[in-house]
């Protein structure tokens, strides 16, 4: 405490690394390094999709999502790498030990950023210190580049990391707002997508600014509470700890149901996991949650109770998601004893508008196909409700 009475400014890190997937290639085999190259889900194939691409590729117009026909006709010499999950997640892990070895105070968002309270080690008096000596050791003992944002709130400091890339160190502060964000367009803003930028913009409210001095009841008739979090972060507030035990201990969503007869066919027992799944996505999206932990229960007829678990790349939120990976770990551990109890769990859950999605390594074709739809259906769900518009079923 100050000598006030006044508690001690918030002081809060948004680390994000660079290229992660790319960077991580490059460190592993050097010779990468200074290439136009990319992570694609699959490299042979030229409808395949890119993961991520380095700042040269970038710098050619070269994009993540591109296909890599379209790279390879803008970037002929784009050099393609194969995704290793593994890698990254080992990578990702190392890290965050590192951060680790500054506060406790460190919590995971994706496999590539992170939020840092050193509030209680330095606070804004040592911030750019420590900042540099994290990014500094993380290139120094990994190869990895990471930019950094010093703010005091999570909103803040994950805007300031996205204001210098790569290798950036940017400090945020609320006086700085009406200069610094202010003046962009709504789109510009971390949490808004296309879809509510638009709505915005009918509204006339055309700039992150005139959302921060938009009425309250204007703001809610067009995004409803969503609206109102974001007035208050366009102002600058967000309230939001630093929670270190978030990745392991976030609230989980699921359901389960007993079944009417001990079944012991297969097909019957993956229609009630597809039922399960449909009322787990239901409730995500009462919620407006996703997680990266799928749980599967398993009741038998002799009680006994199983339980399994697969932690995903993504957080996912989508019945046809869910069902996939809960069918999977069913066909796989299920030894055939007939079944009283199924249930279905998503675990780690967090806000959706805290969700920076990486693409997994066992969806790219089906991200390729889908990839516009999709973006179109959550715009419209963010806009309209949840639920408010579905794909349909082939």
């Amino acid at each position: 405490m100050a000598d006030n009475g006044q508690k001690t400014p918030r002081v809060i890190l948004h680390l994000d690394m660079n290229c992660f997937f790319a960077s991580v290639e490059q460190a592993h085999n050097p010779d990468l390094k200074g290439l136009a190259m990319a992570v694609a889900g699959n490299p042979k194939a030229r409808r395949g999709i890119l993961v991520t691409c380095s700042y040269e590729a970038r710098a050619k117009g070269v994009y993540t999502t591109m296909t890599v026909g379209e790279a390879k006709r803008l970037c002929p010499e784009l050099v393609l790498v194969p995704p290793d999950g593994e890698k990254y997640r080992q990578a990702s892990q190392a890290v965050f030990g590192i951060l680790r070895t500054y506060t406790d105070l460190v919590e995971p968002v994706s496999i590539d950023e992170a939020y840092i309270d050193i509030t209680a080690i330095g606070g804004l008096t040592n911030a750019i210190g420590l900042a540099k000596d994290m990014q500094d050791r993380i290139l120094r003992e990994l190869d990895l580049p990471c930019s950094i944002g010093i703010a005091p709130n999570k909103f803040l400091a994950k805007t300031a990391s996205d204001m210098k890339k790569p290798m950036g160190i940017t400090i945020l502060r609320k006086r700085e707002l009406p200069e610094l964000l202010w003046p962009l367009p709504v789109i510009d803003m971390h949490g808004i997508g296309k879809s509510s930028a638009q709505k915005l913009e009918d509204s006339k409210i055309l700039t992150i600014g005139d959302l921060a001095c938009a009425e309250d009841l204007l703001v809610k008739q067009v995004l409803g509470k969503r609206g109102l979090r974001l007035k208050e972060r366009a102002n600058g507030f967000d309230s939001r700890p630093v929670d270190p035990e978030a990745a392991e201990e976030r609230k989980s969503v699921g359901s389960s149901t007993t079944l009417p007869v001990d079944e012991t066919e297969l097909p019957a027992c993956l229609r009630v996991l597809e039922g399960l799944a449909e009322r787990v996505e239901e409730r995500l999206a009462r919620r407006n949650l996703a997680g990266p932990l799928l749980s599967i229960q398993i009741r038998t007829a002799s009680w006994r109770n199983q339980s399994r678990s697969r932690t995903l790349l993504n957080p996912i939120y989508r019945k046809d998601d869910i069902y996939k990976e809960a069918a999977s770990l069913f066909k796989q551990h299920w030894d055939g004893e007939p079944i009283r109890l199924l249930g279905i769990t998503v675990g780690n859950v967090i806000p959706r508008e805290e969700l920076y999605e990486q693409l997994s390594f066992d969806n790219y074709e089906r991200h390729e196909k889908e990839v516009a739809m999709e973006k179109l259906v959550v715009r419209m769900n963010d806009q309209f409700g949840e639920g408010a518009v579905r794909k349909g079923q082939q």
